[in-house]
């Protein structure tokens, strides 16, 4: 057993609310990555829609 232990001081609460921080624009390269991805998930989805439908059909 210990001799002693530690006591956990908490912070002191803060009364005024922060400012929230402005969000910083998005980049030129992570809007062109963004446009990809979201039209490379459309086609991944369109493909897999097409899928359901020809095992639809052959049953």
């Amino acid at each position: 057993m210990p001799a002693f232990t530690f006591e956990k001081i908490t912070p002191p609460v803060r009364r005024v609310p922060t400012a929230p921080t402005p969000k910083k624009p998005r980049g030129l390269i992570n809007q062109m990555i963004d446009r990809f991805a979201e039209r490379r998930a459309r086609r991944a989805s369109q493909a897999e829609r097409a899928m359901r439908r020809d095992e639809k059909a052959a049953k």
